[in-house]
């Protein structure tokens, strides 16, 4: 489990074909020696298994459900992704319960400063920013005002709710130690909703079916 706190950003360096899998390795400096082979980590929100580490690398094998769902196959060399480790049991929640199991790829259309940036007082070091997603039409329900979501696996609050898209604010702290910095609109980002929102989403639905009733009848066409 994760709480979305971004500890640091790696490097992709690769993402090659091995098998019937790809194969991602990744330059992070700091958590790469933390890593054991077979540990858990989240990669822009995903969670993967880490392989062949050293203290300056980690490897990483991407099934085709995780290549279908998220945007880690659209990856370059260069790209820059976010990087969290598991949260250990007792350890204070600083963000929300994140899985790392993306429900889909979103696409980043806006990410624009608050303040215009022709105004003589504006400073991108110190700006809040405005991040819109258009979010995948399957995960879209579950979308809140000032509910939670993981976008590119960062711990953020829905600011607003429009169709398609979600507006969230972006503090300048989360612009800059994140990859966001680095994204422009039409790139692919990755989606996670609010596990408890989902629960309390299908509990919902659950209590509005109709109750079952056993008959005869039933019982006969199941071949009782």
């Amino acid at each position: 489990m994760f709480t979305g706190i971004i500890e640091q950003t790696g490097t992709l360096i690769s993402l090659e074909s091995r098998g019937g899998v790809r194969r991602i390795t990744v330059e992070a400096p700091g958590i790469a020696g933390r890593l054991r082979e077979g540990d858990s980590l989240a990669v822009s929100g995903v969670c993967l298994t880490a392989l062949d580490v050293d203290p300056k690398y980690f490897h990483a094998d991407l099934a085709q459900e995780t290549l279908d769902r998220t945007s880690l196959g659209a990856l370059r060399p260069g790209s820059k992704v976010n990087l969290e480790l598991p949260t250990a049991a007792g350890s204070p929640l600083g963000g929300h319960v994140v899985q790392g199991h993306v429900d889909g790829a979103g696409t980043l259309t806006a990410l624009e400063p608050v303040v215009d940036p022709s105004n003589s007082g504006f400073d991108r070091q110190t700006t809040d920013w405005a991040l819109k997603v258009k979010v995948p039409e399957d995960t879209r329900k579950w979308m809140i005002h000032k509910g939670s979501v993981a976008i590119e696996g960062i711990s953020l609050t829905i600011a607003a709710v429009d169709g398609d898209e979600i507006t969230i604010a972006i503090l300048p702290l989360t612009y800059w130690r994140t990859n966001l910095h680095t994204l422009k609109a039409g790139d692919p980002v990755n989606v996670e909703a609010d596990v408890l929102v989902k629960l309390a989403y299908a509990q919902m639905h659950e209590q509005r079916k109709p109750a079952f009733e056993l008959t005869e009848p039933w019982l006969v066409a199941n071949g009782y």
